[in-house]
């Protein structure tokens, strides 16, 4: 399991201008159910993706997918981690 952490690199100007699209990306993984959630980082400097991916291969791959990377609007930094507990129900969103 990956945590996906991005930091706006552009003004929020920008970040708004890419956000449909971004958000489109978003739901492509959804719909892949690769995105567990995700949300806005408080303070607006960028946003967080809890993403379930079989390796960091993977990640980079959506990642370099998604608008925000494409036209460099934000930074990425790839955390990796092994859940060990959860919440009754969250083990459905762990790989194999």
């Amino acid at each position: 399991m990956f945590i996906i952490v991005l930091k706006y690199i552009k003004p929020l100007e920008e970040v708004e201008k890419e956000l449909k699209p971004h958000i489109k990306h978003l739901e492509k993984y959804y719909s892949l159910q690769k995105f567990i959630c995700s949300g806005r980082r408080n303070q607006r400097v960028g946003g967080v993706i809890l993403c379930n991916a079989r390796n960091m291969e993977e990640v980079e791959t959506i990642i370099k997918e998604d608008p925000f990377y494409i036209n460099k609007i934000a930074e990425y930094e790839i955390i990796e981690f092994s859940p060990t507990k959860y919440v009754d129900g969250f083990e459905r969103f762990i790989s194999e």
